[in-house]
């Protein structure tokens, strides 16, 4: 009688702890979608350079929090940690959101259509080197305003 009742506790336990990483997972919208984007230009994702092309953007698993970017033509590809990040309105349309430093792009967000919840990728050594250079330099200065850009690409979404 005593090793049925620890049974059931048992179950009831591992269904509540399923349950629960479950709802977790789904909390922090990682969503399992895979985003599909034309990139007219060499970028970086960390410290790597991906040439400019066709590219599926997905993660690892459903509740992973790397992003695998793979280049459909040369099967090149990068995987970077990313953190989820939420807007008030959800875009009906994919994107991905590159930040520009000169001639420099680094992929930054990757948002699925009709979601709140989008991935923002952490920034490599590099770029924060670059977004620190470019804060020393005076806002008012025209240099500032021409060495850094928000790029969105519209992104569908599979």
């Amino acid at each position: 009688m005593r090793q049925q009742i620890l049974k059931g506790i048992t179950m009831l336990m591992l269904v509540v702890a399923v349950a629960f990483m479950t709802a977790v997972a789904s909390a922090n919208g990682q969503s399992s979608r895979t985003v599909i984007a034309t990139v007219p230009f060499e970028f970086k994702v960390g410290d790597k350079a991906l040439p400019a092309g066709d590219y599926t953007v997905s993660t690892i698993s459903a509740s992973s929090s790397a992003l695998a970017i793979r280049n459909q033509d040369s099967n090149r590809a990068a995987i970077r940690l990313a953190i989820p990040i939420q807007v008030r309105k959800a875009s009906d349309k994919g994107k991905l959101v590159f930040h520009r430093y000169g001639q420099n792009y680094f992929l930054s967000e990757v948002w699925s259509g009709g979601e709140s919840t989008g991935r923002q990728l952490l920034k490599s050594k590099q770029e924060r080197t670059m977004e620190s250079q470019l804060a020393a330099i005076s806002s008012k200065s025209e240099l500032a305003v021409n060495n850094y850009e928000t790029i969105e690409i519209v992104a569908m979404v599979r």
